[in-house]
């Protein structure tokens, strides 16, 4: 208990500071009410905004802590770090497949945006460019916190859940759990998406759904193989990859 103890304090911590980078984030206060703009100053709403992701940190932090190991999944190296047990899987392994499986995540999300770009309406790209989600954020809160409530908070659950049903831990079991994961992280992307957008079309959800699900599948498949440490670096790389797609196009 006390080891997992320190797994999870380690985890929380790694994904609360992806979350404080979400403050380099400019976010648009038009939407906020008047009156809660004279009595809050912006600074302090940024703060706020921090809560949700923080409490969903913490709840994914709790769930995947008490059953990674239930289901064979690993957080190998900070394992290894914090002496709780001998790492599985090599580091040099996870570095390796986790910069290989991010950069062609990233080659294909950006590929995917090409592809869809005639279905983005002008009111979704005015959005976007009010909202400035700096290279900090990317990285430590997509990189990290995303990975740690997607990764080792839902998709844990969910394998777990099928196997306790099923009775079985087989390479359908972990799929299942990584496809899920994957379409809800997408999903969660839907009601900016209607509210910015007052009839999105069906080629607009199919590029939210599919564009945003596609990477996780990569991510899902090193946390299975590779350990958690490596949907880390993919996540990471997926981001280079997509920071560069979007330099050069």
């Amino acid at each position: 208990m006390n080891k997992k103890l320190k797994l999870g304090l380690a985890l929380f911590i790694i994904g609360l500071l992806g979350v404080f980078t979400m403050l380099t984030v400019t976010i648009p206060l038009e939407n906020f009410p008047k009156e809660v703009l004279d009595k809050i100053s912006p600074q302090t709403l940024k703060f706020l905004v921090l809560l949700n992701p923080t409490i969903l940190l913490l709840i994914a932090v709790v769930v995947g802590t008490v059953l990674y190991d239930k289901v064979g999944l690993t957080v190998p190296t900070i394992s290894s770090i914090l002496k709780i047990e001998d790492a599985k899987k090599k580091f040099m392994s996870q570095i390796k497949f986790g910069v290989l499986f991010g950069l062609v995540a990233g080659i294909l999300t950006t590929i995917i945006g090409l592809i869809f770009k005639s279905s983005i309406p002008q009111e979704l790209i005015e959005v976007g460019n009010k909202i400035k989600v700096t290279t900090l954020a990317r990285f430590a809160y997509g990189g990290l916190t995303e990975e740690i409530l997607m990764r080792f908070g839902f998709m844990t659950l969910v394998v777990w859940i099928i196997f306790k049903l099923s009775k079985k831990l087989n390479n359908s079991t972990y799929w299942i759990g990584i496809i899920l994961a994957s379409v809800l992280f997408a999903i969660g992307h839907f009601p900016v998406i209607f509210n910015a957008v007052q009839n999105p079309t069906i080629s607009l959800l199919t590029y939210i759904l599919v564009g945003n699900s596609i990477a996780g599948l990569f991510f899902g498949w090193l946390y299975w193989k590779k350990g958690l440490e490596a949907a880390f670096i993919g996540h990471i790389f997926a981001h280079v990859a997509m920071i560069s797609g979007e330099q050069i196009f």
